[in-house]
């Protein structure tokens, strides 16, 4: 059983995280806990201690990941500027792409579709979905407001998504070079916000 809040050892725990993060990006869901418990300096013991299961773990980092991403769409003052928040948004989701060990993430769905299901869909309902659902979220209560109009949130949440990273996934999933990705994605976080605001103007 993993410990009680109380009992957990902050700096262990990051550095498991860090670790695991690692290890699944160069190894895959497949990835064996020795191993991140091993780049940790850790005993696996430890790793079970804080997380309780590989599932668990893998379920920890894809929740950082959602919530890095959508920090940007928090509090009142995303919805007093919308173009700063989205624009935000959406560099988070091109940062995240671009670098490592986050852009991992989708070679690891689909590398793992088959021989980790349980885990894939962890990936695909806790991250890329939670991330998606977060914006609709957002956007219905853009909507409320009168900033955009949005008869399906989740489908605009989708367009969206597209305009970001539409592109960069595929590029990092084949290991392509991001150099000039890299190099435009402020310009394109920044595109990306202003013509969806536009798009969905009222």
């Amino acid at each position: 059983m993993p410990r009680a809040l109380g009992q957990i050892d902050v700096r262990k725990s990051e550095a498991i995280v860090e670790a695991a993060f690692s290890v699944l990006a160069e190894r895959g869901l497949s990835a064996p806990l020795e191993e991140v418990a091993r780049r940790a300096n850790v005993s696996k013991q430890t790793v079970y201690n804080h997380y309780g299961s590989k599932t668990q773990l893998i379920r920890t980092l894809i929740e950082r990941r959602r919530d890095e991403i959508t920090a940007p769409l928090a509090g009142p003052a995303a919805l007093e500027d919308p173009l700063a928040a989205l624009t935000a948004y959406a560099w988070a989701m091109i940062r995240s792409t671009l670098t490592e060990p986050y852009g991992e993430l989708i070679r690891m769905a689909v590398a793992g579709a088959d021989d980790s299901p349980e885990l894939v869909d962890i990936l695909y309902d806790t991250g890329f979905m939670g991330v998606r659902q977060k914006l609709a979220r957002y956007l219905e209560a853009l909507h409320a407001r009168g900033v955009i109009r949005v008869d399906d949130p989740v489908q605009a949440a989708e367009m969206f998504a597209g305009l970001a990273v539409g592109g960069l996934q595929i590029r990092r999933m084949i290991r392509r070079d991001m150099g000039q990705d890299t190099a435009s994605a402020p310009d394109r976080a920044a595109t990306c916000a202003r013509l969806f605001l536009k798009a969905y103007a009222p």
